[in-house]
């Protein structure tokens, strides 16, 4: 691709403050308050994709938020790229702990990124990744350097499911025939070390009720003889691991691949500083299933973890009162060759048996996904291979993530297609978490790197 480079320097500022401009809008799809926030990011999002040099955009409305499709189609004979990505983000509590407003966002340099950083929520997961392949179509189609068609299909459910998205696939396998998707929404391992996401884990994911007593209850009077619902969900919750910290669900490891020592010894080469890992989270020690290294444990590995827990009072001073409920919400990332939904009804049953008299249980299921490997085979991976080894200097590594992107299953069964996942952020950049980040180098970078896989991946069709 030719002055490449040169364009993005040119337009660097431009770049970052279109970027910052999106992350202003704080287009959480979790919370029905920010509703015409969300609608207002879909607005922006096809503004910026006619910008860029689509010849169509349409807003696709669903039972939920929309999902913004586009195309510049350059000759039928040509391949097609589908690039996904997602404009709503993760809710940004605790408030509190943003060192600047989650939706004000600044660029702020840290140790991982010296150039800096842009904080606000959203900035990595997934409004600056998605946002690199729309400028990158920019400069394509701007020096008339577009080499195949490609599609855009933008989704402002991922946070919350994708529910919609998967009946919109569903019913427009034709509009979305492609030979390749393309998606950033995963990360590397430094800025220095490129690497290409091989695998995702899937996701299940539950909420979880216990019932006591029909009241709250004053706890002198009735403590000791009634069974308390926050101590019977903490026992239950404390048993679904065993000492060696599997999981004890009935059948949850059926199916599970144990990858083979050479695999695992090929994963291992992967730079890691285990002291460097601790530092940076401030812990003393790791922790985790028994006979897996850190990177196994968060890749290869089905987990389940408690993501939330109330009941009770929980606000300032003392109330002494056993509560009629407690609840929890649960996630279960799941390895390839576990279905999520028989995962989920496996989950149901075993915490339905381990109640004890005196309480009632209610399990909800919130919504899951498949796990998913890229073969490093294919077309599609060679090309991102020979992109990264252009723009960083060196081959990519493979590496599976810990994460999952529920979707990407679904659009390799409805539209026969292989996922190739080219992302740009770090593990430090803090998704999901207070003081999300992307690191302007990263950000560029992407806009660079995503050019040459266009060229490769329409060189190797030939």
């Amino acid at each position: 691709m030719d002055n490449i480079k040169n364009y993005i320097s040119e337009h660097k500022d431009r770049f970052l403050n279109e970027l910052i401009e999106l992350l202003k809008i704080p287009s959480v799809s979790a919370d029905s308050a920010f509703k015409n926030d969300v609608l207002k990011t879909a607005d922006q999002v096809k503004l910026s994709l006619e910008k860029a040099g689509c010849d169509f955009v349409e807003m696709y409305e669903t039972d939920g938020y929309p999902i913004v499709y586009g195309e510049k189609i350059i000759d039928p004979d040509l391949p097609t790229i589908l690039v996904y990505g997602h404009y709503d983000v993760q809710p940004a509590d605790p408030i509190e702990l943003w060192t600047s407003g989650p939706f004000e966002p600044v660029i702020k340099k840290t140790d991982k990124h010296p150039e800096g950083a842009i904080f606000a929520r959203g900035a990595c997961d997934d409004k600056g990744q998605m946002y690199m392949h729309v400028k990158a179509l920019e400069f394509m189609t701007s020096t008339n350097q577009l080499p195949c068609n490609v599609k855009f299909m933008i989704e402002g459910e991922e946070e919350v499911g994708s529910v919609n998205l998967g009946v919109f696939v569903k019913n427009n396998q034709e509009k979305l025939k492609n030979d390749v998707i393309l998606i950033s929404d995963t990360g590397m391992i430094a800025n220095d070390i490129p690497s290409i996401t091989t695998g995702l884990r899937g996701l299940s994911y539950v909420e979880v009720e216990v019932t006591g007593p029909n009241r709250d209850l004053h706890s002198g009077l009735y403590g000791g003889a009634v069974a308390n619902p926050i101590n019977v969900l903490t026992k239950m919750i404390a048993s679904l691991h065993d000492e060696k910290n599997q999981i004890t669900i009935p059948g949850f490891y059926d199916g599970v691949e144990d990858l083979s020592r050479e695999e695992r010894d090929e994963m291992a080469k992967a730079p890691f500083s285990l002291e460097n890992y601790k530092k940076a989270l401030d812990i003393d020690a790791v922790y985790g299933e028994e006979g897996y290294t850190t990177n196994e444990r968060n890749a290869i590995r089905p987990t389940l973890d408690v993501n939330g827990i109330w009941g009770g009072y929980t606000g300032e001073g003392a109330k002494t009162v056993i509560a009629s409920k407690a609840y929890a919400k649960i996630s279960m990332r799941l390895v390839p060759n576990q279905d999520w939904e028989s995962i989920t009804e496996l989950f149901t049953k075993h915490f339905l048996s381990i109640a004890p008299a005196g309480v009632t249980v209610k399990v909800t299921p919130h919504h899951g996904g498949q796990g998913y490997v890229t073969p490093t085979d294919s077309i599609g991976y060679k090309a991102a291979s020979m992109a990264y080894n252009d723009t960083f200097g060196k081959k990519p590594i493979p590496q599976r993530s810990g994460g999952s992107i529920p979707i990407v299953a679904l659009f390799e069964e409805e539209l026969k297609s292989k996922t190739i996942l080219m992302g740009f952020g770090l593990d430090s950049d803090a998704i999901h978490s207070p003081n999300e980040h992307f690191g302007v180098f990263n950000y560029l970078k992407g806009i660079e790197t995503i050019p040459m896989f266009y060229k490769y991946f329409t060189e190797l069709s030939k």
